[in-house]
Formats: C-alpha cells, structure tokens, sequence
C-alpha cells in the first residue's frame, strides 16, 4: 500500500504488495503456469470542503484522468509508488484543486505548496513543505522517498525526508527537477480568490472599534509581513498521509490520504489513527468511530465548535475463500471515504475497469458541517488465474 500526500492511495498488484517471504509456494502441478498479474486498484480525491454544482464536471474530470494515469502506470508494470505518484501529477496541474498549479496562495500573493508520500511496505516517507518554485511537488516527495529507500548518505549521514521551503527547492533542483516560477502557477481562479479573500481581511480590520481595533492593527502591521499562516496537513508525518502493509499483528494493508483544515488534521493525526482503526474487521464501523471518536469528539480539538476534515481509505487482504485447486489468488479491497465538510469529491478504478467511478459525497440536507459526517465506500475483489 501506498499513501500519498492528502489526495490519493493505491493498492499494487500482489507481486510487488507482499514480501518475497510471504509468497506461497507453487504447487508441483502448477510450475509450467503463469498466473496473470491481480493488477491493483486506485482511490483518489479532489479535497474535502465545497464543491459546487457548477464545477462538479471539472472535479470529477481530474479524478478520471488521475485514476486512469495510476492504472496505466500498474498495468505497465510499475509499482504503486511510481502509479499513485502519476496520479497525483494529474491533481496538481490541475486548476480545479488546491495542490500544484492554481493552489490558494498566501498573504503575499505566492504560491507554497506541501506534499508527501509513504510507502507501507519499507514505512519509509517522503514530504516538502512550504517549497515555492516547483510544478509538482510530489515528485520532489517521491525523489526524497527514493532516495532514502537507497541507505545512508557520506560519512554515515541520515538522508532527510522532510525539507522545506527554499532548501526543498535546492534540493530537487540539484536531483534534476526543473525549476518553474512560482508566478507561472497562479491562475484566473486563484488570484480572483486571493483578492476575493484579502477584501474580506481588510473589511474586517475596519469594522473593528475601540482598544480592540488598536491592537487588532498593531498584531497585522508585524504580521502582514509574513506569509498567511496555512497549516497544510498534506506534509506531515501521520497527518497528511499513512501507509502500512499487512504484518504478523495485523492481516489488512491499509492507506489513508486526508483533507481539510490542516489544524484539525495536524492535531489529531487522522491519518495515523483511521489506519490503526482498520485493524478491527468491519471497516466501515470502524472508520466511523475513528471519525466520531478521534476526530470530531477529539479532546485535542475540545474548543473547536466545528471540526472539519474527511479522509479516503484503502484497505487489503488476500482472499482465503477461493478453491486451491483452481490456482486461485487474490486481494479483497475495501474503499471508503468519509467528511466532516460540505462535501468530498472521489474517483476510483481497478486495473480490470475499462473506466474510472467519480463521486461527489455530500451531508445530508440540513446537517451542520463540522458537528456530524458522511461515510461511503464499496468493496472490489482483484484476482489472477493461471494462463
């Protein structure tokens, strides 16, 4: 299994999702066969928050592209790293998410972007923060990631797997991704939202009165001397993303990508805690606990009226049911997406789909977004048999 930053996971195909050790051994009768490949299956999201009626085509449209890029990596044979990593190149140059190109920006009008990746067979991760200055991010990520993967640096150094900022940018330069300006990534849709956005700001400061309009003013003059303060979950370790395969304490393999208000994520590391939660054999009840327990009744959140945030998860385990007599193998998949906002866009896809599913997840009419939560998923069996 592989996590990745706060917008997608992908199951891989058998061969490359199971240690060699774990592999059961060929039957006497079945050498001279091949089983085909199981393949894998893609879930990704186009963010937790407001989607309106009127882009829903758009939304669900990069979905598609990004689940189809996956499959077309897995069925090529790479593995799910490279596959969901392709997915996620798809979401970021897109207009229509915050991630990459047309991302919100900050107080000062640039764009910073934040991604990460982990991989759930080694527990290995890779992540960039607040780094200006590179298309896509992921793949900065995904450099980190292979790069740790390949052991200790000169003199015994520990390779880093979390850089920001202007460092981040210097490294994936020096590992040849090509720069691009920082101005080059803002579109229409994001400059119309940030001046839309520091209106409201500045109304703000001038309905204020009295003492408190005095110090209001004295906090932003230092402060607008700063970037806006976006608290990106997509970045951090538990938070934006999880991954972890199948182990003697648990039969299931699991990734968990989420979305939302970066505080509300950070704080109580959602990610972390709906994989441990997927360790409970109805998944669906169990990643509804976690979501009602862990995150919108969390104590780390007590002083929060609306807790806002949704995660997509992934999760695996080989199927037992099958007769062995007909060399049978396979993986049960289970999907599911769940949200404290308005709404969560998903798209989904196996590699033995011709096309990729897309949906538009909304609170049922007349909830309160932040105080109640919405959970959906489904089940695909991916299977191989012999030639």
């Amino acid at each position: 299994m592989i996590g990745l930053s706060s917008y997608a996971g992908v199951m891989d195909n058998l061969k490359n999702s199971e240690d060699e050790e774990q592999k059961p051994k060929k039957e006497e009768s079945s050498k001279n066969q091949k089983a085909k490949p199981v393949g894998g299956f893609v879930l990704v999201h186009a963010g937790a928050g407001y989607h309106s009626e009127s882009k829903a085509k758009e939304y669900k449209h990069v979905c598609k592209r990004a689940c189809q890029r996956a499959v077309d990596q897995l069925n090529a044979g790479a593995l799910a790293v490279e596959a969901v990593a392709a997915a996620l190149v798809e979401l970021e140059d897109s207009p229509f998410t915050n991630a990459g190109m047309g991302s919100n920006l900050n107080l000062l009008g640039e764009i910073e972007c934040d991604a990460s990746i982990m991989d759930g067979k080694s527990l290995q991760y890779g992540a960039v923060g607040s780094i200006s200055g590179v298309k896509n991010p992921v793949l900065v990520a995904n450099r980190l990631l292979s790069e740790a993967q390949r052991g200790k640096l000169s003199a015994g150094r520990i390779p880093p797997c979390f850089l920001v900022g202007r460092g981040a940018l210097e490294w994936a330069v020096s590992h040849g991704i090509a720069p691009c300006p920082s101005e080059k990534m803002a579109t229409k849709f994001s400059l119309s939202a940030y001046k839309r956005n520091k209106r409201k700001m500045e109304l703000a400061e001038k309905m204020e009165s009295g003492h408190n309009q005095i110090k209001k003013r004295g906090r932003m003059s230092a402060f607008q001397s700063w970037p806006f303060p976006v608290c990106s979950q997509a970045a951090h370790y538990g938070c934006g993303c999880w991954a972890e395969n199948a182990c003697n304490m648990s039969p299931y393999s699991t990734a968990v990508s989420t979305s939302g208000c970066g505080e509300h994520l950070i704080r109580t590391m959602l990610a972390r805690e709906c994989s441990a939660a997927m360790r409970s054999e109805d998944a669906h009840q169990a990643l509804l606990e976690a979501m009602q327990n862990k995150f919108i009744s969390s104590p780390f959140l007590a002083g929060e009226d609306r807790v806002l945030g949704g995660v997509i998860v992934l999760r695996g385990c080989r199927c037992v049911e099958a007769p062995s007599s007909q060399n049978i193998q396979g993986i049960l998949v289970e999907f599911l997406w769940s949200h404290t906002t308005e709404s969560m866009c998903v798209g989904y896809m196996s590699a033995q789909d011709s096309k990729a599913k897309t949906h538009i997840s909304r609170l049922p009419p007349g909830t309160v977004p932040g105080q109640c939560l919405a959970i959906e998923g489904g089940v695909c069996r991916l299977t191989s048999v012999p030639d």
